[in-house]
């Protein structure tokens, strides 16, 4: 029996037999994801003249970073079947329409409320583009050439998180920010207009909306994300001044968090209730069936997870830390970066020689080993050689990972259900995201805050009225210089602002390695899903095409 290959299984069609197809049509689906993450990319870089321009704290700037991650992770489902009903053209044609309204919005936007409106109208449309990418290249491409258009689809989102950095740091440092939020209404007139060379494809009247499942789906992963976002402020466990309420004294983060859980569970068995009842489901199951089609989804939850966490850490010090400015930031990404985007596209170049089981295990190995060689040899200099060499080791397990997980998703299931495994991919990444980067606030700032008083009550010097100076019930990371000017206003000696100098600058970098190698532990578990990715020979791939319906 012969079979198809990893890159066939959507067309089952013969690799000697396929028709080339123009990559015109890939470059509007490419652009597509850019435009997305460009934008949420752009927002951290352009937090500094928000805040100047909007006279508001950076918190509410963040809010709007949430309110794009948490509608795109909470409807993102919804796009789906709004793509199946319509077609996937005709919505990513209408959405990216409305993305580039939101984006005229964001650009003038004259106060924060603005932004956050304008960054939730993009989350919305970007809940529908998602799923729409996937399917636009099932419908487009067979054979090898699929395989590589999934595998620029992934370099497409490394190679505008790269130009994000860039390109906003450069127009931040010297225009302003709102230029690079002008330069998406460009881009997304050019995707509507290159939108017209996609093939006309049909809509299916028959599929159905769940709402009940739309209302389940959106609160579970809202609360999950927002719990875990507010973990930090309201409290990890017993509830902080900063709490909008509590619950016999605890926290309403974790509540949040387990309530999401909860509703997600309730999603699913309502969703298995309404198959066996022959509707319409807001997720088809079958996508997460099988236990590697599982293990694929954890693997990609795992190692988007970690992007995130590190792109939270290497700010975090070099701009809050070290106090350099977001083009310094860029600059010392940009090794990590590059290495994703050319890892997602060169991965695809190894499917005939390894198995996803292989790739995968190999790809949490290596981003094992960076971490815990970052862990190791980090100091307070991000430019040091070492440190880029682990961030492009990183990158190279990282942009591996995120391909492959989703070649494995979308060549698991069938045609018809592209659809659901981009709104798949799109929930788990955001989710992944979301959780990551909140993760690794609390992580850090926890740690931090541990070392930094077992230390203070090991100097002698920093006596009780020095402690008193600063507020040890909130510590989090601060600049040397801004620790400085506020222990020598508030009267302390020299000796006692250099011993506390001293403990800051150790305990953040001790706080640094400590979850670095916490993270590289994360990495290490999730080599248990990698283990149970396919383990498929070239030549052995089944058609999901042709399978027996899932029982």
């Amino acid at each position: 029996m012969t079979g198809s290959t990893p890159a066939q299984s959507l067309a089952g069609q013969p690799p000697g037999q396929e028709a080339k197809e123009s990559w015109v049509p890939m470059i509007a689906i490419a652009l597509g994801q850019v435009i997305m993450s460009f934008n949420v990319a752009s927002l951290p870089v352009a937090m500094g003249g928000m805040v100047k321009s909007f006279n508001v704290p950076p918190t509410t700037i963040a809010t709007g970073i949430v309110m794009y991650s948490m509608l795109v992770a909470g409807f993102v489902m919804l796009g789906a079947k709004l793509n199946q009903r319509f077609g996937a053209v005709n919505v990513f044609r209408a959405t990216v329409v409305l993305f580039g309204c939101a984006q005229v919005l964001m650009t003038f936007s004259p106060n924060a409320t603005v932004m956050i409106t304008a960054q939730g109208l993009s989350g919305a449309a970007a809940a529908a583009i998602v799923p729409s990418l996937v399917a636009l290249i099932a419908e487009n491409y067979r054979g090898t050439q699929q395989a590589t258009a999934l595998g620029a689809l992934g370099s497409a989102r490394a190679a505008a998180g790269v130009a994000a950095f860039l390109i906003g740091g450069v127009l931040g440092t010297f225009i302003g920010w709102r230029p690079a939020f002008g330069i998406l209404i460009v881009l997304s007139a050019v995707v509507f207009v290159l939108s017209f060379r996609l093939k006309a494809d049909h809509g299916r009247p028959e599929v159905q909306i769940d709402l009940v499942g739309v209302v389940l789906a959106a609160a579970a992963i809202v609360l999950i994300s927002f719990g875990f976002n507010n973990l930090n402020r309201w409290g990890l466990a017993v509830a902080t001044p900063a709490a909008p309420f509590t619950i016999a004294g605890l926290s309403p983060a974790p509540v949040f968090i387990v309530v999401g859980i909860v509703l997600g569970q309730l999603f699913v068995r309502w969703t298995r209730r309404r198959q066996e009842a022959g509707k319409t489901p807001l997720l088809a199951l079958e996508v997460i069936t099988s236990g590697q089609e599982r293990a694929a989804v954890m693997a990609m939850f795992a190692v988007v997870a970690l992007e995130a966490m590190l792109n939270f850490s290497v700010p975090l010090y070099i701009q809050i830390v070290q106090g350099r400015s977001p083009l310094a930031t860029a600059i010392a990404m940009m090794p990590f970066n590059l290495t994703v985007f050319f890892s997602a596209m060169l991965i695809v170049r190894f499917y005939d020689k390894l198995t996803p089981r292989q790739i995968g295990r190999y790809g949490f190995i290596l981003c094992t080993v960076a971490l815990v060689w970052l862990a190791f040899v980090v100091r307070n200099d991000w430019s040091a050689v070492p440190v880029l060499f682990g961030l492009v080791v990183f990158g190279i397990g990282q942009g591996s990972l995120v391909t492959l997980v989703f070649n494995v998703l979308v060549t698991a299931s069938p045609k018809e259900l592209a659809g659901d495994v981009g709104s798949l991919r799109g929930t788990t990444n955001n989710l992944a995201a979301a959780v990551g980067t909140a993760v690794a606030g609390a992580l850090l700032v926890g740690l931090l805050s541990t070392i930094v008083l077992g230390r203070v009550a090991a100097t002698p010097e920093l006596t009780p009225e020095v402690q008193a100076m600063v507020n040890l019930d909130s510590i989090n990371f601060v600049s040397n210089d801004r620790l400085r000017t506020a222990l020598e206003t508030a009267g302390a000696t020299p000796q006692q602002v250099n011993a506390a100098v001293v403990v800051n600058a150790e305990s953040r970098l001790r706080a640094l390695k400590i979850g670095l190698l916490i993270m590289a532990a994360i990495a290490l578990l999730s080599i248990i899903p990698a283990g149970r990715l396919p383990d498929y020979k070239p030549g052995e791939i089944p058609d999901p095409d042709k399978a027996p319906p899932a029982r």
